[in-house]
């Protein structure tokens, strides 16, 4: 949360301190001097509205605070204890008011006093609360603040309450001016009504307040997080979970991908899905936690898991079926400087793993070859010098529309690698081009013994 924000939350919550002194102090006199229970309850009722008011400007004071140590999620949940705090003192007020009507009603012939005060404080007080409550609630839905949204349905309920007492008061007044005796238990009858939207307003609050204490989420937020997460290359979102910190929003999310996903591409996907869900709620702290999918369990992905779990490659894989049983051909890539029994005994063990891991497959054969890889190479001007008067050779013999291009030769130790384009014509079929390259590796091998690696890239025109 940003200083200005806590600032601006700040100067709101003071303003509501500050009216609620006004009319709690305005309240009470007149209440006091006419004798009127709905203008007295009014008065307990801002009486508390000041006290939650401070409790307020208390709670978006520290909720303001970074995390720390102690409390890593921050403490935004001081805004949801105080708005519980809120929903207390307003029952206590209930209570009160209850109390006081019933006698009134039923047991006391308490004389009010109705004058032009009486009408005074009354709309003073509507004019203050709804001034009161609308910046309050201008703030709550700006910085997603319980605390304060819990302070203008304080302050938005004394707008009504006023009213029902004004209604009280003018029975109360009927009754005098006209002789209508069916009218002196108004003010009681509009205590009661404040009572009842008290209530209403404490089941509201309370309910809110409890729920983000104990980490309830509506149902629309989780359903909001679990859409945004569904990313390209997510399989599953596994689980969502979110909570609230006062205004803050914490989601924790669990995607699966690919097992045969390398861990770049997952990182990415995580980081597509966190910006995803943080579009969906701006402001959020998001982690997305990645593992691999355990529906994933095809054979060729399995191959492939397996033999990175076992430290090898795997590449050239075919699968063939027969009678319902599987047969797996494959080439496994060992390092280079092991041993024969060394490497077989690492393929046996993956073949073996294999087999467990899918009960339909019958043989594996693999073809065990070094992985080749150098950690160190540097271009070779005069290998590759070399390498294009064997070219030149090679398309002179075979008179072959052949043509090379992005040509790359390196050394690594005293090994040549070659790598290079080959354009050839694009009804030329592959087996016929396959047999081209072939030709052009053997042709390449014999005139440069010292060669290695060799790849070569057929394609058609358009694709160069």
């Amino acid at each position: 949360m940003t200083v200005n924000a806590v600032r601006e939350k700040r100067r709101v919550a003071f303003l509501s301190v500050s009216a609620a002194i006004l009319l709690t102090a305005t309240k009470l006199a007149v209440g006091l001097w006419t004798n009127s229970l709905g203008i007295l309850s009014e008065a307990a009722h801002s009486g508390l509205d000041l006290l939650a008011a401070g409790m307020t400007f208390w709670a978006v004071s520290v909720s303001g605070r970074p995390a720390d140590e102690e409390h890593p999620y921050g403490h935004g949940k001081v805004e949801n204890l105080s708005a519980l705090f809120e929903t207390l003192l307003l029952l206590l007020t209930t209570v009160w008011i209850v109390w006081e009507a019933l006698e009134r009603l039923f047991f006391l012939d308490a004389r009010v006093a109705v004058n032009a005060w009486s009408f005074l404080v009354i709309a003073l007080s509507i004019v203050v609360n709804t001034v009161s409550s609308k910046a309050l609630q201008r703030a709550a839905v700006k910085h997603s603040s319980q605390a304060l949204e819990a302070d203008a349905l304080h302050f938005s309920t004394d707008v009504w309450s006023s009213w029902v007492v004004l209604v009280g008061l003018a029975g109360v007044l009927a009754a005098q001016r006209f002789g209508m005796p069916v009218l002196t238990k108004a003010d009681a009858v509009a205590a009661m009504g404040v009572a009842l939207i008290v209530l209403w307003v404490c089941w509201q609050l309370g309910k809110k307040s409890v729920d983000d204490l104990l980490d309830a989420t509506p149902k629309e937020l989780h359903e909001k997080v679990l859409a945004a997460a569904r990313v390209e290359g997510v399989c599953l979102v596994r689980q969502v979970r979110v909570r609230r910190s006062g205004p803050s929003i914490f989601a924790d999310v669990i995607i699966t991908v690919s097992h045969d996903t390398p861990l770049e591409r997952a990182h990415e996907t995580a980081d597509r899905s966190e910006a995803a869900v943080r579009a969906a709620l701006p402001g959020a702290d998001v982690v997305v936690h990645v593992e691999p999918n355990a529906d994933d369990d095809s054979p060729l992905t399995m191959a492939r898991v397996l033999a990175a779990r076992h430290g090898l490659g795997a590449h050239g894989i075919r699968i063939s079926e027969e009678d319902g049983r599987l047969s797996m051909e494959l080439h496994l890539e060992v390092r280079e400087d092991l041993s024969l029994d060394q490497a077989h005994a690492l393929a046996s063990r993956f073949e073996a793993d294999l087999r467990g891991r899918v009960p339909r497959l019958s043989s594996v054969v693999t073809h065990i070859e070094p992985g080749g890889e150098c950690l160190l190479i540097r271009p070779d001007q005069d290998g590759e010098r070399r390498v294009r008067e064997s070219l030149d050779k090679f398309m002179a013999a075979e008179k072959s529309p052949l043509t090379p291009h992005d040509l790359k030769v390196s050394a690594a130790g005293e090994e040549l690698s070659i790598s290079l384009h080959c354009v050839l014509a694009p009804q030329t079929a592959i087996k016929a081009a396959h047999d081209l390259t072939v030709r052009l590796e053997k042709h390449l091998r014999a005139a440069i013994p010292e060669l290695g690696r060799v790849v070569i890239h057929v394609e058609p025109p358009e694709a160069t």
